[in-house]
């Protein structure tokens, strides 16, 4: 699966149901998200994230934040509160769409739409921080760990990166599904039998590999945070990641 192809079902995902695509839950299904409840949750994400790096002697407060697969931009208006400016980057043209017509941050937030399976547009050293959640599962292998390392890059010396990745699939009907199911089946059933606008692909990432990319581009794993999220069906851990000085 290529990098066009996610961009081609998460721009008809975020064309027919953009929030339902960001949080999926069956009762907000067809555009029954309520914008405020939406936002709300990413303010809680993000207050749950400063906590967690007040509680390791990082910052929480910032000058330039990139906020990687902003979809709607729940959690780019949530940065926006603790930071002088948050760049919010997607690969979906309607999904930046809705992010600018919710956007309440007062001029605070942007939002760009990514042509590339990279960070190319940013020079290096461009960020404070770097924060993504629920993004990265849904990318090819190959391109998520060309990520991972493009984060470091993109940091400011000290700067930190907050990435949330799936490691494995719970044993749950689902999760099976997931574990022992070819792809193309899973995109099928996603169609035809869930009604998915478009299919969403999820992949596992093993923390010693996240250790050993992180490592190998310069940064720190400073932390590495179980997620318990039973309804997604993946296990998934939140880790906390510092480039070096």
């Amino acid at each position: 699966m290529s990098f066009e192809q996610v961009r081609a079902d998460w721009t008809r995902l975020g064309a027919e149901d953009p929030l339902w695509a960001v949080l999926v839950a069956d009762d907000k299904r067809g555009g029954r998200w309520d914008a405020d409840e939406f936002l709300e949750l990413g303010r809680q994400d993000v207050a749950r994230s400063r906590a967690d790096l007040a509680g390791l002697g990082l910052p929480t407060t910032w000058d330039r934040v990139l906020d990687f697969g902003c979809g709607a931009g729940r959690l780019s208006q949530a940065l926006a509160a603790h930071a002088a400016e948050v760049v919010g980057l997607d690969v979906s043209a309607p999904m930046l769409e809705t992010a600018r017509r919710l956007d309440r941050s007062g001029g605070r937030c942007s939002f760009v739409l990514s042509e590339d399976p990279d960070l190319r547009a940013f020079p290096e050293g461009s960020f404070d921080l770097v924060y993504t959640e629920r993004v990265l599962q849904h990318l090819p292998r190959p391109v998520l760990e060309t990520y991972l390392a493009e984060f470091l890059r993109v940091l400011r010396p000290g700067g930190v990166a907050v990435l949330h990745c799936t490691t494995r699939p719970l044993w749950t009907l689902r999760g099976v599904v997931w574990r022992f199911a070819p792809l193309s089946l899973v995109r099928w059933a996603q169609r035809r039998l869930l009604h998915y606008p478009a299919p969403m692909r999820m992949t596992a990432l093993p923390e010693s590999r996240v250790r050993a990319l992180v490592a190998s581009s310069g940064g720190r794993l400073v932390a590495s945070i179980p997620v318990h999220e039973p309804e997604t069906h993946w296990e998934a851990r939140r880790y906390v990641v510092q480039k070096g000085e």
